[in-house]
């Protein structure tokens, strides 16, 4: 089962998260704030995150630059969400490496497509690379 860490202040959002992923066969886990998600994603070395921009104790971006340096979380997809409307904060989304970002009020329905994307695609990837090893093996 894929880990998923919500790192979200709005409890709200964060349970109906969680209820919604956990339905569609996620495991789902909520760090209120950018401390306990930094200390969190180390323990569960989440499979993708959940990143809300505006948090306590720091924002979502600097947070995002944790995860890059942290081995456990180095190359975890990460999806931004906010309530802002800034239009400048896509550049900064990409260059950070985040595979998307979702403006609240968001479409949980698109935003549960984008995460089946994303594992879809890795997973074909993978398949991609073993397959190619087998054939590599068996052309020996």
């Amino acid at each position: 089962m894929k880990k998923i860490l919500i790192v979200e202040d709005d409890q709200k959002i964060a349970m109906a998260l969680v209820i919604r992923l956990k339905a569609n066969g996620y495991n789902a886990s909520i760090a209120p704030d950018a401390i306990a998600g930094a200390s969190q994603a180390r323990v569960l070395k989440p499979d993708l995150i959940l990143l809300d921009i505006s948090l306590p104790g720091g924002d979502g971006f600097q947070l995002a630059e944790t995860f890059l340096r942290m081995p456990e979380t180095n190359g975890t997809p990460v999806i931004f969400i906010t309530a802002s409307k800034n239009p400048e904060l896509m550049q900064k989304v990409m260059e950070l490496g985040a595979i998307g970002l979702f403006e609240k009020p968001f479409d949980t329905e698109k935003l549960l497509g984008s995460i089946d994307d994303k594992f879809n695609r890795m997973a074909d990837l993978l398949n991609a690379r073993e397959s190619s090893a087998v054939h590599k093996a068996l052309e020996r």
